[in-house]
C-alpha cells in the first residue's frame, strides 16, 4: 500500500461520543475528511445536529444520535442501533466527558464524585466492551481515548499569574485523565491478540477568546512551541492512530501538548 493511502479511512466506520466542543469538533471533521461514515453521539443532541449538517453539506458521512453515558441503556442501545444501520465499527473514539460535578474542588460530596466518576470512567469501560466484541469479529479495529496533558501532571500555578483565573482545584479530571491513561495500557493488553489497537491522545490546553491576554502569555512560555493549541492541531494525530498508518502501534499515550509535558 502506498503510504498516503494507509492514511485513508474510505470503508471505515467511526464513532466519537461528543464532537461539538473544543476537540471534538475538530475530530469528527479530520475522520469525515479522511472519508470515514462517521457517528457523533452524546446528550446535546441539537449541537450534534448541527455539526453533522455542516459536515453533510461539505458532502461528509455524519450522523447524530443520542447517548446519555450515565445510563447502560442509552449505550447499548447506541451500540445496537451503529452495527444494525452500518454492520460494524472500525473506530471508536472515546471524546465525551463530564465536568459539571468538580465546582466545589475536593470538597464535593460522595455522590458529586460518583456521578463524575460513572461518565467518565465506569461508562468508557462500558462502551469500550461493547465496540471491541464487534471489533474482535473483523479481527481489526482502533480505539482511540481522548486523555489530557492533565492526566500527567499537576497543576502549574505559574499559569494563572497575573490574571483573575484560579487554578484547577477539582481533583477529578487530572484523576479521570490519568486512569484514562492507564485503561488505554491495559485495553491494549488485553486486545491487542484481536489486533484492536488502543491507543490515547493527550492534548494540552486549547486557547480561546475568553482567556486573559497574561494567561496566554504564561501558559505559551510553557510549552516549547510557544503558543496554545488550535482548531487543526488534533486532526493530523487522529487520522494516523484511526488508520492503518499506525498499524503497529498500541499501548501509546501521545502528548499534543506542544511540548507543554517535556519540559
Amino acid at each position: 500500500m502506498n503510504v498516503l493511502e494507509s492514511f485513508s479511512l474510505k470503508g471505515k466506520v467511526a464513532l466519537v461520543t461528543g464532537g461539538a466542543g473544543l476537540y471534538g469538533r475538530q475530530i469528527v471533521e479530520a475522520l469525515a475528511e479522511a472519508g470515514a461514515e462517521t457517528y457523533i453521539a452524546s446528550r446535546n443532541l441539537e449541537s450534534l445536529q448541527q455539526v453533522a449538517k455542516e459536515e453533510v453539506e461539505r458532502g461528509h458521512n455524519v450522523t447524530a444520535m443520542k447517548l446519555d453515558l450515565s445510563q447502560d441503556d442509552s449505550i447499548e442501545n447506541l451500540h445496537r442501533d451503529i452495527i444494525e444501520k452500518s454492520g460494524k465499527c472500525d473506530i471508536l473514539i472515546n471524546n465525551a466527558v463530564s465536568r459539571e460535578f468538580g465546582s466545589a474542588g475536593w470538597k464535593n460530596t460522595l455522590d458529586d464524585f460518583d456521578k463524575s466518576l460513572r461518565i467518565n470512567a465506569s461508562a468508557l469501560f462500558k462502551i469500550t466492551q461493547l465496540f471491541s466484541e464487534d471489533m474482535k469479529k473483523n479481527n481489526s479495529g482502533s480505539i482511540i481515548n481522548i486523555g489530557s496533558m492533565m492526566g500527567t501532571v499537576g497543576v502549574e500555578n505559574g499559569n494563572y499569574e497575573g490574571t483573575d483565573f484560579t487554578p484547577a482545584t477539582s481533583p477529578l479530571y487530572f484523576y479521570e485523565k490519568g486512569g484514562m491513561h492507564n485503561f488505554t495500557r491495559w485495553a491494549a493488553s488485553m486486545l491487542g491478540p484481536f489486533n484492536i489497537r488502543v491507543n490515547c491522545l493527550a492534548p494540552g490546553g486549547f486557547q480561546v477568546p475568553s482567556h486573559p491576554k497574561r494567561f496566554v502569555e504564561n501558559y505559551s512560555k510553557r510549552t516549547q512551541l510557544g503558543r496554545m493549541a488550535n482548531s487543526s492541531d488534533l486532526k493530523g494525530p487522529i487520522i494516523f492512530l484511526a488508520s492503518d498508518s499506525s498499524a503497529y502501534l498500541t499501548g501509546t499515550i501521545i502528548a499534543v501538548d506542544g511540548g507543554y509535558t517535556a519540559k
